[in-house]
């Protein structure tokens, strides 16, 4: 008894010190194909995450009057359906407060019903397909312009600025590639009297050889090949084209439009012979944000952007500001906070209308010149 008596003081001491240095955790999940056929623009997501949280902890933020420290669980969907089911559920099941994910709509969208009936918010940095946020859940956001505004986009750009009127199409029958695709289709038709789809074929995301699909575009002369699908496909494809003389400029969405194409193609990249879009961008007096961001991400991880880092880390950071602004990090309390935030990122300004789509969103058309990836303009 008098052993207790004399050291109760000291415990209660020491117990009040542990309290005051306390960090709440603050646990948000991220998912990205970090193995399979678009592994390096998974990793080049998981980069921008862990970018944007490890700068959110330098800061040493308070919510709710406590000091918080993030924290990410990473996972990787394979850009596999049933696998990023599975990884949902387990973000779910470990209690995540938020989710930054998926980057491919065909593991997005049905991961994101599992998110929604455990009412926790889900940014994706990369879905474009439109069914994403058209399925009436009220947790789902994205940061990018969606497949209707990119694959018209660039439809009416082909008509338009291209001039051309006999088109080929191929996708990769995944839920992203079908969807741009698609909207490609009807921007085309729309801009335009006299547009012929002379060709629609389809491949795999997995597809290695397309001898047989591009000897049939080939004999119906094309002006124009269109690809709805990812690089790790529209490349090779590009660079078979090529050995077949198909001499038709190549056009593509965002999965396509990455720093690599140009390896993953050959000579198929020919100078200005590609025109793609990425579903963002940033206008001329943004400029700077995004090259300082590319410049610290550069340092940090000796490696280029490939596509999505900075739109991942601004899915983090719009996040948190809600979190931040709700003055919590429960889901139901931030969640109407997260619906109207206006959050200025370095790809711009980041607010959803009522389904959750990026409001405003932008399009960057990009060429590729001498190996390179190369700014044409941004379209709002």
């Amino acid at each position: 008894m008098l052993f207790k008596t004399k050291f109760m003081p000291l415990a209660i001491a020491l117990a009040f010190t542990a309290g005051a240095h306390a960090q709440e955790v603050i646990k948000l999940g991220h998912v990205a194909p970090v193995s399979g056929p678009s592994a390096h623009l998974g990793k080049d997501n998981e980069n921008g995450a862990k970018m944007a949280v490890e700068e959110l902890n330098a800061k040493g933020i308070k919510i709710g009057g406590k000091a918080v420290k993030f924290t990410l669980m990473l996972e990787d969907d394979g850009g596999d359906p049933k696998q990023g089911t599975a990884v949902a559920q387990k973000l779910v099941d470990a209690k995540v407060q938020g989710v930054i994910g998926h980057l491919n709509s065909g593991t997005s969208i049905p991961a994101s019903k599992i998110y929604h009936d455990a009412g926790i918010p889900q940014i994706s940095p990369a879905t474009t397909q439109t069914k994403y946020t058209q399925q009436g859940f009220n947790s789902v956001f994205r940061v990018v312009a969606n497949d209707a505004k990119l694959g018209g986009t660039l439809g009416s750009y082909a008509v338009n600025k291209l001039g051309v009127k006999k088109i080929a199409v191929i996708d990769d029958r995944t839920a992203y590639g079908q969807g741009v695709a698609d909207e490609f289709i009807k921007g085309a038709k729309k801009a335009g009297a006299g547009v012929q789809i002379v060709a629609k074929e389809f491949t795999t995301d997995k597809a290695t050889d397309f001898n047989a699909i591009l000897t049939t575009i080939k004999a119906k002369n094309p002006e124009l090949v269109f690809f709805g699908g990812m690089d790790s496909v529209g490349g090779p494809l590009l660079r078979q084209m090529k050995a077949l003389g198909i001499k038709a400029r190549y056009m593509g969405g965002d999965g396509m439009c990455t720093e690599a194409l140009p390896k993953l193609a050959g000579e198929g990249a020919a100078n200005e012979m590609v025109v793609c879009a990425e579903a963002g961008g940033v206008t001329a007096e943004l400029q700077k944000n995004m090259d300082d961001f590319v410049a610290r991400y550069k340092k940090k991880y000796n490696s280029d952007v490939q596509l999505y880092a900075p739109y991942v880390y601004d899915s983090v950071m719009t996040m948190a500001a809600a979190m931040q602004q709700a003055n919590s990090a429960e889901p139901a309390k931030y969640l109407p906070v997260l619906q109207k935030i206006q959050h200025q990122g370095v790809t711009g300004m980041i607010m959803f209308d009522s389904k959750g789509d990026i409001k405003d969103g932008a399009l960057t058309l990009f060429t590729y010149k001498d190996g390179k990836k190369t700014k044409m303009e941004v379209v709002k």
